[in-house]
């Protein structure tokens, strides 16, 4: 029998709202090397860890070192803006700069590396009509500014959604305070035909974000099985009923954070709800080339280098977070995780590890030692 569900943490355990670390997945762009990047020589210990741990993920033997448990010890550097970078590097303008494109080297080197392979997708055309339908079907099209996003599920997309409303003139402010409609007055380009998909894809500016893998799958636990009825009712309760030796009576508002893995672990990527869905497979990368990549850790600077990319007007802002959001903080994310059977977060791992890999986050570090801590 599991124990209470994880959403409910104990009373004693803070839960605050952390502010958003601006480290993490740091935007991703196909651009040249930085003229910037002569200078790494005298930064040779970052980028010595730096490109270990890019290559390790490119690497054939992840999966390997993800069954060995070992790849949570390789050291990746700290977040920027964290006190020991702070302390050791003492961030310029300059140094900001050149960390930002030392990170989106690796990145496109390890996207570069592992799409490159055969057996990848190399172009929407290529994608299984399934794999082609849910791509399609996530990427929102603005023709008055010109570019596509693919929206993720619990990465800030109803924001995005409110924002190209705004855009397109059929909403009049960010911070309207209304229930969002997540259909009405957005263009799909799975509503366009063939030639006009082939147009924009060519021609339009390309973007997407993303976020930690783990995290993302934990805000949406959060959200869906302690917030939404819905969502209680129709996967709540079937999973209750088969990962529960002893179900009871359950109206799916009481799954635990190891019922909802299990679940996942059974279900098929390619079939998931998009909430939980692989971003690799919402977003396709390897089968799209987004000239954009940003992350939710780094969620206003680089939402603000896409509207002055796209040329918005100055006076659109990305939206400010709603009061009521809770986050997913990093000590409630290591309470759930350290929390949950070690062997189930180590089973889930290979169904996610395209979004770890391909945008360079680090495998959640479950061990003993860290959880005693």
């Amino acid at each position: 029998m599991f124990p209470r569900p994880l959403y409910q943490l104990p009373d004693n355990y803070q839960t605050g709202a952390a502010p958003l670390p601006s480290g993490g997945s740091v935007a991703l762009r196909r651009i040249a090397s930085h003229p910037l990047s002569r200078a790494v020589r005298g930064h040779s210990t970052l980028l010595t860890s730096m490109l270990m741990f890019g290559l390790i993920v490119a690497s054939s033997g992840l999966l390997l070192m993800i069954e060995r448990g070992i790849l949570a010890e390789v050291k990746t550097p700290p977040p920027r803006g964290d006190l020991v970078w702070r302390t050791q590097s003492r961030v310029t303008g300059e140094t900001a700069e050149l960390e930002r494109h030392i990170l989106q080297d690796i990145r496109n080197r390890t996207l570069s590396t592992i799409c490159a392979q055969k057996n990848m997708p190399h172009s929407v055309w290529q994608l299984a009509a399934n794999q082609r339908r849910t791509l399609l079907k996530h990427i929102l099209v603005n023709d008055k500014y010109r570019f596509l996003y693919c929206y993720v599920p619990k990465v800030a997309c109803s924001n995005w959604k409110r924002l190209l409303k705004v855009l397109d003139g059929s909403l009049q402010s960010t911070d309207v305070k209304l229930k969002m409609d997540h259909k009405s007055d957005l263009v799909f380009l799975a509503d366009l035909s063939a030639e006009e998909v082939r147009y924009r894809l060519q021609h339009y500016f390309k973007f997407m974000f993303v976020r930690e893998p783990m995290e993302r799958l934990l805000s949406a636990y959060r959200n869906k099985f302690g917030e939404i009825k819905e969502y209680q009712r129709r996967y709540g309760v079937e999973i209750v009923r088969r990962y529960r030796k002893q179900a009871g009576s359950s109206a799916g508002d009481d799954v635990t954070f190891p019922e909802f893995l299990h679940y996942l672990l059974d279900e098929d990527p390619e079939k998931m709800n998009e909430h939980w869905m692989p971003i690799y497979n919402l977003c396709q990368p390897c089968a799209l080339t987004y000239d954009f990549i940003g992350s939710y850790e780094r969620l206003r600077e680089d939402a603000s280098h896409v509207l002055h990319t796209v040329r918005a007007p100055p006076f659109i802002q990305f939206p400010e977070r709603q009061t009521w959001y809770k986050p997913v903080t990093k000590q409630s994310q290591d309470y759930f995780l350290c929390n949950t059977p070690k062997g189930l977060i180590r089973d889930l791992l290979p169904k996610y590890i395209m979004d770890f890999s391909l945008f360079a986050y680090p495998l959640p570090n479950i061990t003993s030692e860290y959880c005693r801590q």
